[in-house]
């Protein structure tokens, strides 16, 4: 096996300091709106984990299954994300949650299909919608600086 040396592009945080702040506030208010609706921390993970495989962000897929472990997300949950509509390992509520995130996640290709948005509003209030719409927005920002820039080493992350 031949493993590929990591060479990070840009130091992001360096280059645009002021937009990274608000990155992080960005981040700081969709964890507050999550906290606000009574979002599942362990759902929180298992979006953040999807958008960021949906992407390619191997910096945030290695953080964020980290992260749900230590939360007690299971292995086999964690591992059957890519392909979750074909197991019975999430409740209809992840399952809404889920489809709605890939929707949002490639919104030029599908531009978010009634079916996803009725889907997750059946199973989620007006508040806790907003709130996935903000965590689904903060974490695709966060996967296109890893990913344009290659900011951080995937597997460097220690929860």
């Amino acid at each position: 096996m031949t493993t590929q040396t990591f060479t990070p592009r840009l130091d992001f945080e360096a280059a645009a300091p002021a937009f990274y702040q608000a990155m992080v506030h960005l981040d700081r208010a969709a964890t507050r709106e999550l906290d606000s609706a009574g979002i599942e921390p362990r759902l929180r993970e298992l979006i953040r984990i999807r958008a960021s495989q949906l992407n390619g962000c191997a910096y945030c897929i290695d953080m964020h299954a980290k992260d749900a472990r230590a939360i007690g997300e299971t292995e086999q949950r964690v591992y059957a994300l890519p392909a979750w509509r074909e197991t019975g390992f999430y409740t209809s509520r992840e399952r809404a949650a889920l489809a709605f995130t890939e929707s949002v996640t490639l919104l030029a290709s599908t531009h978010v299909p009634d079916s996803d948005y009725e889907a997750v509003a059946a199973e989620f209030s007006p508040a806790e919608v907003g709130a996935l719409v903000a965590l689904i927005i903060a974490i695709n920002s966060w996967n296109r600086i890893g990913v344009s820039s290659r900011a951080w080493e995937p597997g460097s992350y220690q929860p």
